[in-house]
């Protein structure tokens, strides 16, 4: 039978810690229980050398975002119900099945057994629950309204997990058609284009220069594709590198608001978080400057960023949040600023917030579902292009030679 060590506080109110066989930590915790103890932790006993299995899960295993929905929604429920904050984290982590995840929860649950709170446990995982988590969650502590915090910000956590996916999955069509160009011209280059180029040089013909660019970038292909393959690989990894750097991600983010399509799609997807965000955070009762600060650490743009920064200065001397919207139409829609203005006016400001999150999220689930349409026929031309070109400077030399016969 495996062996537990545990720690509980006596009646006398002093701690001690022992030994025990029983066949898991919660048959432990049951007889502790009942002999009128309050448990602190029962950890397993690891006699001799063994192979941590559990350990290494841990470490390889991540925390996901819906991990966190399921964890905020399933315990604001049952608290909902009547059960207690610690019945209600033993119950998510026996459910849980995720290694690290679980760890974390057993952690809360000692913790709130010492007499902390969830949000100062939460607060030593940064890494699993984000500033906005934390902050939600300690709000709804301050107010007595922890389930409703904790179903405000699942709902919040859902909401940006479903926009993001949809940004995403806008961008897989045209990822894989691309890469698909791409590998087959690579195939060309080095299996077709040096037959031709053969004939081409039995024949003693003059070929234009886009043969000749085509022909050179084929031998090269054939015989140092190492070489090249290096070459793309750092390229790509010097973009990375540049976009790592402040000027370098300033001149993507820049660029971005430039384009056709994704400019539209950036704004609205960055208005939608920042109004869903700040609206969270306020109707749990948030401050309004911890507010803005934590939503200018939630947006990834620096723009953005510099919005919220001069946000909460303007808010700290009494200026309305809703002129930082309306002088920056640039990269927030006017209609942000008018919705902010209004809330303001009514004192109804969470409420016009979480209007103007649901209109923008709307509106790129909208632009998501009709990209795939708007971004095929341009692939179609690019690849038409791309296929013309090819065809032209390989044939072209053929009916030159076949006019001098």
């Amino acid at each position: 039978m495996p062996k537990f060590k545990y720690k509980v506080r006596e009646l006398s109110g002093e701690e001690t810690a022992g030994e025990m066989d029983a066949a898991d930590r919660f048959a432990v915790a049951a007889n502790l229980r009942g002999e009128g103890k309050s448990v602190i932790s029962v950890e397993d006993v690891k006699s001799g050398f063994s192979f941590n299995m559990d350990a290494i899960n841990v470490l390889l295993s991540r925390v996901k975002t819906q991990h966190l929905i399921v964890f905020a929604h399933n315990l604001s429920a049952m608290m909902k119900a009547g059960l207690s904050l610690s019945r209600g984290l033993t119950i998510l982590e026996r459910q849980t099945k995720n290694p690290a995840f679980k760890k974390t929860i057993k952690t809360l649950i000692d913790e709130i057994s010492r007499g902390s709170t969830l949000s100062a446990g939460m607060a030593k995982f940064p890494k699993v629950f984000s500033p906005i988590f934390v902050s939600m969650v300690r709000a709804g502590e301050e107010s007595g309204g922890l389930s409703d915090s904790l179903l405000v910000v699942g709902d919040q956590l859902e909401k940006s997990y479903l926009l993001k996916k949809k940004i995403k999955g806008a961008m897989i069509y045209p990822s894989v058609v691309l890469v698909a160009l791409i590998v087959i011209g690579v195939l060309m280059f080095i299996y077709v284009v040096p037959t031709l180029a053969s004939t081409f040089k039995e024949l003693n013909t003059e070929l234009p220069t886009s043969t000749k660019i085509i022909i050179g970038l084929s031998d090269f292909l054939s015989n140092h594709l190492l070489i090249g393959v290096l070459i793309v690989a750092g390229v790509v990894a010097g973009f990375v590198m540049a976009l790592r750097t402040k000027q370098g991600r300033r001149a993507f983010e820049f660029s971005l608001f430039r384009l056709p399509v994704i400019g539209s799609l950036v704004r609205q997807s960055n208005a939608a978080r920042t109004a869903r965000t700040l609206s969270s955070l306020l109707s749990s009762g948030v401050d309004m400057l911890e507010a803005i600060n934590i939503t200018k650490d939630v947006l990834q743009n620096s723009y953005y960023k510099e919005v919220m920064t001069l946000a909460g200065e303007r808010v700290q001397k009494g200026i309305p949040l809703s002129s930082v919207f309306a002088e920056n139409e640039y990269i927030y829609p006017l209609l942000v600023g008018d919705m902010v203005e209004v809330g303001e006016e009514t004192g109804k400001l969470s409420q016009m917030l979480l209007n103007v999150a649901l209109f923008y999220e709307n509106e790129v689930d909208e632009a998501t579902k009709n990209m795939s349409t708007i971004i095929e026929p341009i692939l179609m031309v690019v690849i038409g292009a791309s296929v013309g070109f090819f065809a032209v400077s390989m044939i072209s030399p053929m009916y030159s030679v076949m006019s001098n016969i």
